[in-house]
């Protein structure tokens, strides 16, 4: 599978730009979440179980800790970018995340940093703050998890935010010249394969740099957990998630960075849908599917073309 020769891939621009493979380190921050604290809301999102992305045993370690043992752990790449992932890793005062980002940044095998968070918890002197790392050369990337721009499914889910938070949120960081990768769910609940378009299209008019697709996938601990055994809730079966999110991919202009077509978890926690278990299954399956229906950008006239 050569997937960045039909879509737009995150990893092959940094190769390109920095002449070499870029990984991601996964850090945990100890972060935790305004929709768990009761800030926003108790229980989190009716999708999540943290513990299913997680391993906690690395939250006891420091940011320098985290990084030297997974670097430790890599034999394709000698640089990185620390991706701050659990929770909402801007959730803090902003002297705690400086301490933590540059933590991060005074090692020189990093090249910069991905912060995953919730569009309605941004502060303004984060997004200073992010500033500044990239006028010092840094590559700084805002990763938000929106999931759809319906309102309806964001309160269904327990989001605790709307889509306006997002789009204000979103314009703030652009203008700052940080980018932005925008995280969407495909098959959320009572959502058609039109809402996904809707999202998307809304996504694009905001403004965006990067996304990442995920299927919905149900993980034991969660919410949905229990709406699923009762047989409430359904999940997509692999051609239903590949015909949506081609057809959004071939909907997405060439010069969109996609950071990821689709996720995985792993069993025991994963309960639904089996072939989420597989990653190489679900990527090759859109790999395909690009291939013989069009690639990225086809469906506007306007074909993504790889260029080393």
């Amino acid at each position: 599978m050569q997937l960045h020769l039909v879509v737009n891939t995150f990893g092959a621009d940094l190769a390109r730009r920095y002449g070499e493979k870029i990984y991601k380190l996964t850090l945990h921050g100890g972060f935790s979440c305004p929709n768990r604290t009761g800030e926003l809301g108790r229980g989190g999102c009716t999708f999540c179980n943290v513990a299913s992305i997680i391993d906690e045993s690395i939250q006891v370690k420091s940011i320098s800790e985290q990084l030297s043992l997974q670097a430790s752990q890599m034999r394709k790449s000698k640089r990185y970018l620390a991706y701050f992932q659990a929770y909402t890793s801007t959730y803090a005062e902003v002297a705690i995340l400086k301490k933590m980002y540059e933590q991060a940044l005074q090692s020189a095998d990093i090249v910069g940093l991905c912060i995953g968070t919730r569009p309605d918890c941004v502060p303004d002197e984060a997004l200073q703050l992010l500033a500044q790392y990239q006028d010092q050369g840094f590559e700084v990337w805002l990763e938000l998890g929106l999931q759809t721009s319906n309102d309806k499914t964001l309160r269904d889910i327990n989001r605790g935010h709307t889509y306006l938070d997002y789009h204000k949120t979103t314009q703030k960081a652009r203008q700052l010249g940080i980018k932005v990768c925008t995280h969407l769910i495909v098959g959320l609940p009572k959502e058609t394969k039109q809402d996904c378009f809707t999202t998307l299209n809304q996504v694009l008019e905001t403004g965006v740099d990067g996304l990442k697709l995920h299927p919905l996938h149900i993980v034991e601990g969660s919410i949905m957990a229990k709406a699923w055994r009762a047989g409430r809730q359904s999940v997509l079966s692999l051609d239903e998630y590949v015909d949506i999110a081609g057809d959004l991919i071939r909907h997405t202009p060439k010069e969109i960075l996609y950071h990821r077509i689709s996720a995985n978890a792993r069993k025991p926690t994963l309960l639904a849908p089996d072939w989420c278990e597989n990653h190489w299954q679900s990527m090759n399956a859109v790999d395909s599917n690009l291939r013989q229906f069009g690639v990225q950008g086809s469906a506007l006239g306007d074909s993504y073309q790889f260029i080393a």
